[in-house]
């Protein structure tokens, strides 16, 4: 178990949403919004650096073409430049551009729906990428959310249903494809309420790749939750609880926990 930091990028600047209120229309006042923080991308990806914190995602939520992407996208270029190699990026990834983000340090690319698309799984698309950077270059992003007691992933921001459920066997399947996983359980995602207790236990079932599990983490007991019902096999993001973002989980006693 390990902890893994985050950036995420909306309209040129570093925030903390609810995830779940995310849309296409880049209007600030539609989305339930956590935080936005004055200091630009780089920065934090420099005091990640300097807390030795590697493997953390930077994920440009703003849509390819749409008004403030070219904003956001520089956020993401500066961040990847201040820590070359030890950041991952997401957010519109595909076979045309994940050898440029790699070219600026990052060290995986984090996929989601230039492979989860239609509702299915695009093994076109996927085998595509694997060939073009190397399975031990791809994350896959199952971000995903709860309908009739299974979840299933969501794609583009989160807005749109898949029949892609998330279980062992989905993972099993897909590991071949990628290096790791990024799961974010969009119903508690940034909502600060505590972590999707039965979504951890299905991803516990897990033994493969890495698993990085995000979404409603606020306070240490939640850690504490997290490994057991984990079985200690997940890593974990905090994003809106963490002190850099408003919350009220200090960066130095997290590292210190995952330390002991």
């Amino acid at each position: 178990m390990k902890f893994r930091p985050c950036i995420d990028i909306h309209n040129g600047c570093v925030k903390q949403i609810v995830g779940s209120s995310l849309t296409d229309l880049e209007t600030d006042g539609l989305m339930a919004t956590n935080f936005v923080a004055t200091q630009d991308a780089a920065y934090f990806a420099k005091l990640y650096q300097n807390f030795g914190l590697s493997g953390g995602h930077i994920i440009i939520l703003n849509s390819a073409g749409s008004g403030y992407y070219e904003k956001s996208l520089a956020q993401a270029k500066a961040a990847l430049l201040a820590y070359p190699g030890g950041l991952m990026i997401g957010g519109g990834i595909n076979d045309h551009n994940a050898e440029y983000f790699l070219s600026l340090g990052a060290s995986h690319v984090i996929v989601t729906s230039y492979v989860f698309k239609d509702g299915k799984i695009n093994y076109h698309n996927l085998n595509k990428l694997a060939n073009i950077i190397g399975k031990e270059k791809i994350v896959l992003d199952l971000s995903c959310r709860k309908n009739n007691g299974r979840y299933f992933i969501m794609t583009d921001r989160w807005q749109k249903n898949t029949d892609v459920e998330v279980n062992p066997k989905t993972l099993n399947d897909l590991a071949a494809y990628c290096d790791e996983f990024l799961i974010h359980a969009i119903d508690v995602e940034g909502k600060k309420e505590g972590i999707d207790e039965d979504l951890v236990m299905i991803l516990s079932e897990y033994q493969g790749n890495e698993v990085t599990y995000a979404g409603g983490v606020r306070d240490f007991s939640d850690l504490e939750k997290l490994r057991l019902l984990g079985k200690n096999r997940l890593n974990v993001t905090i994003g809106s609880a963490l002190d850099l973002f408003g919350g009220p989980m200090k960066l130095k006693e997290v590292v210190d926990f995952f330390d002991i």
